[in-house]
């Protein structure tokens, strides 16, 4: 997650066969007999906890982070790819250039439901260089990650097409995210109905954060949070600070949930939510202790689960 928004220029657009094929009108939401599942299945928090494991080895294995043009960040795309592929998705690696260093972005398209309108879900892959970023922004990746392979689980085939990603260099400046909406033609921009961003949603003094961009979407999780009794509020992330922000500039519909980053939780949130007033959601934001440690695991749980339940009900 980024402290403040940066101007970001990329190289060469994305060829059209990165883009996943989709085109034509939506169809009409099939029965369940199709496919089709009734609700969004429960997240196993335990899976998103083993993918941070491993983006925590890959960290470990390759200088201590995952950062834009370090080992580590490769290792960690090959790692989200191979699951991805195994599961039958269509899987596409997108390059761009910064800082004089060769960066990569994951696109996974579903190739089973509808073929118009496309609902996309995505987070930032890649840490700052002091640290393995296991909350920023492990924990979106693998939250996103287990939602893509819930989808598959089910045999999913909404009316809506799917797409998940997975950005890099979003520390560097939003590059990899801002590279792959400069690539889009209009009318393949004029395809995605929704965005969903996922930025850190495991924060250990965690708050319950949602995009309040629009409001149709925000209600979606509004609503499912309120089922689980629990009060959100409007996100900081509203301001730019994340991947959403290049999405929004093009005119796309934006949404997503956050836990929170360096700043303080007052008194009054700490009354709602549990955790300690006075301080940071996340006191290893951009540090090297944003390692496994740094996790809560409720918070996980709930937030991986929203992300299904978007997913599910804005491509339904």
């Amino acid at each position: 997650m980024r402290r403040t928004t940066i101007a970001a220029s990329a190289s060469a657009a994305l060829t059209l066969a990165l883009l996943g094929a989709v085109g034509g009108a939506a169809q009409a939401s099939p029965d369940k007999s199709e496919g089709q599942a009734a609700e969004a299945p429960d997240i196993d928090v335990s899976a998103v906890k083993q993918d941070l494991k491993e983006f925590q080895s890959v960290a470990e294995a390759n200088g201590g982070n995952r950062a834009h043009g370090q080992p580590g960040y490769r290792a960690s795309l090959d790692y989200v790819k191979k699951k991805l592929d195994a599961a039958g998705f269509k899987t596409t690696v997108q390059e761009f250039t910064s800082g004089g260093s060769t960066g990569y972005n994951l696109i996974a398209d579903w190739p089973k439901g509808g073929t118009g309108a496309t609902v996309m879900a995505g987070s930032h892959l890649d840490s700052v260089s002091s640290g393995p970023g296991i909350n920023d922004n492990g924990t979106g990746s693998a939250g996103v990650l287990e939602t893509a392979l819930a989808v598959a689980k089910a045999d999913l085939k909404p009316a809506k097409h799917l797409r998940f990603a997975w950005w890099g260099a979003e520390e560097e400046g939003l590059v990899g995210s801002s590279h792959y909406v400069d690539s889009l033609s209009k009318d393949e921009l004029g395809k995605i109905d929704t965005y969903l961003n996922f930025d850190m949603i495991g924060s250990p003094n965690a708050g319950h954060f949602v995009y309040d961009d629009d409001a149709a979407v925000a209600s979606v999780f509004k609503e499912w949070f309120s089922s689980k009794k629990v009060e959100t509020e409007p996100s900081e992330e509203t301001n730019g600070r994340s991947d959403h922000a290049p999405f929004k500039k093009a005119g796309v519909t934006v949404g997503g949930t956050f836990t929170g980053a360096g700043e303080k939780k007052t008194q009054a949130q700490a009354d709602k939510w549990g955790g300690t007033a006075g301080k940071a959601y996340d006191e290893c934001y951009h540090s090297a202790c944003d390692d496994i440690s740094n996790i809560d695991e409720k918070a996980l749980d709930l937030h991986s689960d929203a992300i299904a339940q978007a997913v599910w009900k804005l491509s339904s």
